[in-house]
């Protein structure tokens, strides 16, 4: 593949719904640019894009891929994107990578969730945009269902540039709204035909709804078209193209990928109204103080890693080039790391397939191996012109499950196939809870976990189990009480004495241990002090009702006593921690437990179900905010202990319109029955360990 220009690129970006022939239609656009002879099927595991092992095993798209292809004198990097919301994290990298999207819609299904949050994600990031109407020869397809259904929820400059010409389930032709003629499909060629007569008001009224928006797009020819109501082709073109640029008009055009069928003309529409690299919007970007820079195509280079991939081959970083060009007299400076990566060749990947580059411009895509320092979302750049562009904004974690070996002895291997296949995605966390042991791997669903679970032993060799995390529960007292905690212990010789008075009460407000030391006379020596606090920490990690740690507890130790020869810290360190125990028992002990705070985002029809949920699962409501897009942002409080899978619940509410943010807020008491359940459940734990 020769080198490209910005000015002859295009970074199309592929979303919508899982299901709707994203791939399917990548894979035809590859087989009519003579890049592969055949085109593969998402079912059997032979598409290109769908190479990774478990895409083959699941039937659909997991990871973000980009397939470049030519297509008179232009290149056009196709970023294929997963459709489901567990993968959202290579929906976000394909995001950066776009400059424009295509977002497909099925004939038959509509605009569903994946539609919609294609369109919100360009709307949110002025992101121009195609909407593709695919499978057209399925059973039941009905392009005039679908426009009305898109129109409704997307608005009335979501516009048709062609109308399917179908012959039952036989997707045949189209007519050009633009232009007003219609073309049969004819092998690899388009056959010009007179508009059939049952689609000539339709296409009629189309083609003044396009005149209306391309009008819209431009003032002056908003001017025009109110004087004269009617524009000619040139300006209705000018008009279309540029509110294509701004983001306010949407072009829809017909195809069938399984079939091939108006694929070729989409590739020239792609050519014809999105936008050039060189006229995308460039990222944010700030200098080495810190201080904004406005990032032109001209200078020294500056690209940003979008994706990691490992393989048996090893580490490839997939890169995006925003300023001056990438090659192998460049010498990458990781600002990031603030390390320098050794110069080399770039290249394309396609598939499994890489291809050998001279060098990447401006706004092309394109991969570098073996960076020693980079990872997803590194700035690289020259030293001697320091620049770091804004992150990628990826999903946050929201569900988390314990992750253990399924063998003896292979925690570490576990580990470290997790830091691994966390370097391809920054939305999986590794976190080990201290209080029950556990090792939590956090995603964005289940299926996500699961996935990152398979690939462990596909390439890592390790297997691993999942189980529900347990919650990490701590006790508390609420009364005071006082004890006497004495060590005694004499076996001839030197012996062991110590003995104090200890008063347990509940500390102040956020405040997890107090001790004071209130002895006067000497009655403990200045040098056993420090001992009694000791021992009252290490006992208070295990609390007196279900053995987890104890919080939120002032001890003040005002009386004891000791020995002249016996006394010794860890006779004072006994001491403190029988009496731990005695007065704890008294002071009201109480288990209590995590509460969250929780952000919940979803459709303005699912706030009844949402509220009504919450309430069951213990929550307290603290308001609802409006949201732009008919969404509202539930505001509430909830146990850790009922939420732990709540993502995959609230996906199922909202049809995979709804997620939420959370974050730790406080512990207070579980309620008596749960606890008390609680407690005999550790106890009956603790008997199983003896």
């Amino acid at each position: 593949m020769k080198n490209y220009t910005a000015e002859s690129i295009r970074n199309v970006g592929v979303f919508g719904h899982a299901g709707e022939g994203k791939t399917t239609l990548v894979e035809a656009i590859l087989f009519d640019t003579g890049l592969v002879d055949r085109i593969g099927k998402v079912e059997n595991g032979t598409t290109v894009s769908d190479f990774d092992p478990e895409e083959a095993k699941r039937g659909c798209s997991i990871n973000m891929s980009v397939e470049p292809v030519e297509w008179k004198n232009t290149k056009i990097n196709f970023i294929d994107a997963p459709g489901g919301y567990d993968f959202y994290g290579d929906v976000a990298s394909a995001a950066f990578l776009a400059d424009s999207a295509l977002i497909v819609v099925g004939a038959v299904s509509g605009p569903v969730v994946g539609a919609e949050k294609a369109m919100a994600m360009c709307q949110a990031q002025a992101k121009p945009r195609m909407m593709v109407i695919n499978q057209m020869d399925r059973e039941n397809a009905s392009f005039e269902k679908v426009m009305a259904a898109v129109n409704e929820k997307f608005g009335p400059n979501v516009v048709p540039i062609q109308l399917p010409i179908l012959e039952g389930n036989n997707f045949k032709g189209f007519v050009d709204i633009i232009n007003m003629t219609a073309y049969l499909f004819d092998g690899k060629n388009l056959k010009e035909v007179a508009i059939p007569g049952n689609l000539s008001d339709e296409a009629q009224t189309l083609y003044e709804k396009l005149t209306e928006a391309a009008a819209e797009a431009d003032e002056a020819l908003m001017e025009k078209y109110f004087e004269e109501m009617e524009l000619p082709k040139e300006d209705i073109l000018f008009g279309l193209s540029k509110g294509v640029k701004d983001g306010t008009v949407t072009p829809v055009v017909c195809t069938s990928a399984l079939n091939n069928a108006g694929v070729f003309t989409l590739l020239d529409n792609i050519v014809n109204y999105l936008p050039s690299a060189a006229d995308a919007k460039l990222p944010a970007a700030t200098d080495v103080d810190g201080n904004a820079v406005e990032l032109t195509r001209d200078g020294k280079m500056v690209a940003t890693v979008a994706k990691t991939i490992n393989d048996q081959f090893g580490k490839y970083s997939i890169v995006k080039v925003h300023r001056g060009t990438l090659d192998i007299n460049v010498t990458p400076y990781n600002v990031t790391a603030e390390k320098a990566e050794k110069p080399s060749a770039p290249f394309l990947i396609r598939g499994k397939k890489t291809i050998a580059l001279d060098k990447l411009n401006a706004g092309d895509i394109g991969a570098l191996a073996k960076l020693q320092y980079t990872a997803t979302n590194d700035t690289l750049c020259e030293q001697s012109d320091i620049v770091k562009v804004a992150p990628i904004d990826f999903p946050k974690a929201c569900i988390a499950l314990a992750i253990a070996a399924k063998n003896k002895g292979e925690d570490d291997k576990v580990i470290a196939g997790l830091n691994r296949i966390r370097e391809e995605d920054p939305t999986i966390t590794i976190e080990k809870n201290i209080e029950t042991g556990d090792v939590l791997l956090c995603g964005l669903g289940e299926k996500h976990i699961d996935v990152v679970c398979s690939k462990l032993k596909n390439k890592f060799n390790v297997e691993a189990t999942l189980n529900e995390q347990r919650i990490p529960y701590r006790e508390t007292i609420r009364s005071t009480a006082e004890a006497e905690g004495k060590h005694k212990k004499q076996t001839g010789g030197s012996g062991q004495f110590g003995v104090v008075n200890i008063k347990f009460e509940p500390a102040d407000e956020g405040v997890d241990y107090e001790f004071v030391d209130a002895i006067v006379g000497g009655v403990v020596p200045r040098e056993f002090i420090p001992a009694v606090d000791k021992g009252l920490r290490e006992a208070m990690k295990h609390g007196v009702l279900a053995g987890y740690p104890m919080i939120g507890v002032k001890a003040t130790l005002f009386f004891g006593k000791y020995h002249p020869v016996d006394s010794k810290e860890v006779a004072f360190k006994s001491a403190a921690r029988l009496a731990y125990k005695a007065a704890c028992v008294q002071a009201s002990p109480a288990l209590i437990e995590p509460i969250y705070r929780y952000d919940i985002l979803v459709p303005n029809d699912n706030v009844g179900d949402i509220i009504g949920d919450l309430n069951r699962r213990r929550g307290r409501m603290l308001g609802m905010n409006p949201v732009d897009g008919g969404l509202t942002e539930v505001v509430a409080e909830a146990p850790l202990a009922e939420m732990t899978k709540y993502a995959t619940d609230l996906l199922a509410m909202t049809q995979a319109r709804g997620s939420f943010k959370s974050e730790f807020v406080r512990y207070e008491d579980v309620p008596g029955d749960k606890a008390k359940k609680i407690i005999e459940a550790a106890k009956i734990e603790d008997e199983e360990d003896e």
